[in-house]
């Protein structure tokens, strides 16, 4: 093996519903949304990741924006290898070579994830040049990405709400202790004021729209010590079928957003009640950390806090932690072989 080791490239990829982000060489070198757009006539792939998501909701239709990946996992095989290989493609150091070389990949998965699913996933990997390809578990990753120490004998929780499933896990020793993975995420979220503007406001918006207000004035509490102004938002009025305007405030989009947070709240009290007391007991010194992009939802962490009655810490690149740890993974791979799925 060591003479052809120069001749493979690692990376680490963080295959995740809304965004895939890729690690090579230490650097995050693609940071793009999951979505391909397809031609219907001819089925060719038009489109990846930015490109694609801009066409979201303004296509015509010959065109279709697909998002391969639904909960974390792979829902259309095809169009996942597609935006795989296109993303590889785009990594400016493999450009430059004359033929694709090997990969050596260490890839995330989520933790509630089923046999099947997993080996879609492995399969894909191979498809795309990984010849030596490892799985990994998301909270794991999260937590290596966060800088936790996860080979001592010490308790972390970690909560990681992505774009498909929030993964709530209790990790100590190198290994998942009591976990926890529901399919309430940033899409659900989204979905939940695209509802509540319809209901609320008769106006039918889409859910590039949905997300900006979520980014923009999306909160976890009607109480925030430092409010978002209120936004003004743009779409078609379900009663004159005209296009309108309405003003929205953060606290309108806290109520919206109240069940899919409670679901979350208690998955994380069940995985709390679950735990092992020495480890319940290392929590309460550490707290929890949140991870993902659905925890960067104003007033989220301060709500745990007061749900649970411990410290709620943020990570300090929360859309990047996973792909983070799932990166150090990589580079110590002797180090970390005992988690990852051969």
């Amino acid at each position: 093996m060591g003479f052809f080791d120069f001749l493979i490239e690692e990376i680490a990829i963080d295959l995740g519903t809304a965004n895939t982000l890729i690690i090579h060489n230490d650097k995050v070198v693609v940071d793009s949304p999951s979505i391909v757009a397809r031609d219907r006539t001819t089925g060719k792939i038009t489109a990846v990741g930015k490109e694609a998501a801009m066409m979201q909701g303004k296509t015509h239709e010959n065109i279709k924006t697909i998002r391969p990946l639904k909960d974390g996992v792979i829902a259309d095989f095809d169009a996942s290898e597609k935006m795989l290989t296109m993303f590889i493609k785009e990594i400016p150091a493999l450009k430059k070579k004359m033929f694709a070389p090997a990969l050596r990949m260490v890839i995330c998965i989520p933790s509630g994830i089923t046999e099947v699913e997993m080996r879609a996933v492995k399969e894909s990997a191979e498809r795309v040049n990984g010849k030596e390809v490892y799985l990994i578990h998301e909270p794991m990753a999260a937590a290596i990405g966060i800088g936790v120490d996860i080979m001592q004998p010490k308790g972390n929780m970690i909560v990681d709400i992505g774009g498909g499933t929030t993964e709530i896990a209790v990790i100590a020793l190198g290994g998942i202790v009591c976990d926890k993975s529901i399919k309430i995420a940033g899409d659900v979220f989204t979905n939940d004021i695209v509802y509540y503007m319809r209901t609320q406001h008769n106006l039918y918006v889409g859910e590039r729209t949905a997300e900006k207000i979520k980014i923009q004035i999306g909160a976890a509490t009607e109480d925030l010590e430092v409010p978002p102004d209120e936004m003004s938002v743009q779409g078609r009025d379900l009663l004159t079928g005209k296009p309108k305007q309405v003003q929205i405030s953060y606290r309108e989009i806290a109520k919206a957003l109240d069940k899919s947070i409670l679901r979350i709240e208690d998955a994380v009290m069940e995985t709390l009640s679950q735990t092992p007391p020495e480890l319940a007991a290392d929590i309460y010194n550490t707290g929890i950390y949140l991870a993902g992009g659905g925890s960067m939802l104003r007033g989220l962490d301060k709500r745990l806090s007061l749900k649970t009655d411990l410290p709620v810490y943020i990570a300090e690149d929360p859309l990047r932690a996973v792909v983070r740890g799932t990166g150090i993974c990589l580079k110590n791979l002797s180090r970390y072989k005992g988690i990852l799925i051969k």
